[in-house]
């Protein structure tokens, strides 16, 4: 054996007695998470205190803030050893936050920002929205209008945000804000972290077809935030809004659920329950269809999670976003049409305040739902954008005001 052959031959086996190592490790704090704090007798606040303070909520993360600094593939470990002794869902109450405040805090927070925020986050006992999209600015995102003016140590925020989700329960939001008018509308971008419960904050709710009112509009008047609430720097909110929107992408479209599971179970049971009228030839077809491309995406997210680096998740996030908005209509469109006559008895639409953006406890609901996913996260046509350019290396579209400073951009 050559001695590049031999050097290559020992990387590969210290690679994997490194992961067994890890893997072994996880599994041994994951045995005694579960020995101490025995999911049936411990309240789900604590138990998941419990899997923070064991590095066990994102393994990824840095020792003592809810990691271990390993691969972000042995979560899917921790995770269904969890769950399958009942352990609670850290998602269900706080999924904004879970999914995609809490990578943000991480990469580009303090480490008194960490140290504050990460855990009563994953614990839920703090709830996290982001406070992105404008009434003028959604798909163009960077060219939001919400103000941020220095004073002093503090930061005096004014404008309005919309579609914000769980908005009426955070403690805490990701807000981005113009600090700097006179650059580029992609540089004069600050993040901070804020208040939702500050009385200069209003919040008012958006009811939507499902009768629920998960979305709000919220406004800002003469909201101040301590420069100590920053994230990076000023002008980083550019960057700092990427990492989320990432995270966002994939904490939408790159789950993995068990074969067969999911939305698509939906409809398979639905197939189950139909009528025999309504089990045409064609429908039996597209009912196989819409399976195959479920399986074909929980295989593909399953090869994105494996090759995705830690850090910012790449566009990857995107693909699987844009794929499951289309596939998860098609299936409740098709769901409904099995249901037959029962599909249009929805229930009462009074309105309702929800406690989880998480779920849908109907079909009649979920097929409603759904609607929003081509648009949540960033719309599907924007999706198709960014993996034009970065992924198939397409050109862009024409961007006038790409070198104009965003005072003199013309806005409606």
């Amino acid at each position: 054996m050559s001695e590049r052959n031999y050097l290559l031959s020992m990387t590969v086996i210290d690679n994997v007695t490194s992961l067994s190592a890890d893997e072994h490790r996880v599994s041994s704090l994951v045995d005694e998470l579960l020995m101490r704090h025995p999911p049936v007798d411990t309240k789900p606040v604590d138990f998941l205190g419990a899997q923070f303070d064991a590095g066990l909520a994102w393994i990824h993360f840095p020792e003592g803030h809810g990691g271990l600094g390993l691969s972000p593939k042995l979560q899917r470990m921790v995770n269904e050893r969890v769950y399958g002794a009942g352990g609670p869902n850290a998602m269900y109450r706080n999924p904004i936050g879970h999914g995609m405040c809490g990578p943000t805090v991480v990469a580009w927070g303090s480490d008194e920002q960490k140290t504050r925020y990460l855990r009563p986050l994953f614990t839920g006992e703090e709830v996290w929205c982001q406070l992105f999209s404008e009434p003028g600015s959604g798909s163009d995102f960077a060219g939001l209008s919400s103000s941020g003016v220095k004073d002093g140590e503090e930061w005096i925020c004014n404008g309005q945000k919309v579609w914000t989700t769980l908005a009426h329960l955070s403690k805490w939001g990701l807000l981005i804000v113009r600090s700097d008018p006179q650059a580029v509308k992609h540089a004069g971008l600050t993040a901070f972290v804020v208040d939702m419960q500050d009385p200069t904050v209003e919040i008012r709710p958006l009811r939507q077809m499902t009768g629920e009112a998960e979305f709000n509009e919220v406004f800002f008047s003469d909201t101040r935030i301590h420069e100590s609430e920053m994230l990076g720097n000023p002008g980083d909110g550019w960057r700092v809004s990427l990492t989320t929107l990432m995270n966002e992408r994939v904490s939408i479209g790159g789950t993995i659920p068990k074969k067969g599971s999911g939305m698509i179970a939906e409809l398979t049971k639905a197939w189950q329950n139909a009528e025999a009228c309504r089990k045409s030839p064609a429908r039996r077809d597209a009912v196989m269809s819409l399976w195959s491309r479920a399986e074909v995406a929980r295989l593909t997210n399953i090869r994105a999670s494996q090759n995705r680096k830690m850090g910012d998740p790449g566009p990857e996030g995107s693909i699987g976003k844009m794929a499951s908005a289309d596939l998860n209509k098609e299936i409740y469109e098709l769901v409904m049409d099995l249901m037959g006559p029962e599909g249009m008895l929805y229930g009462s639409y009074e309105m309702v305040r929800p406690e989880t953006a998480m779920g849908s406890d109907t079909a009649q609901k979920a097929f409603l739902r759904v609607r929003a996913n081509s648009i949540e996260g960033g719309t599907s046509e924007v999706m198709r954008n960014i993996l034009g350019e970065r992924v198939l290396g397409l050109p862009g579209d024409i961007r006038v005001d790409r070198e104009r400073p965003w005072s003199e951009v013309p806005r409606n």
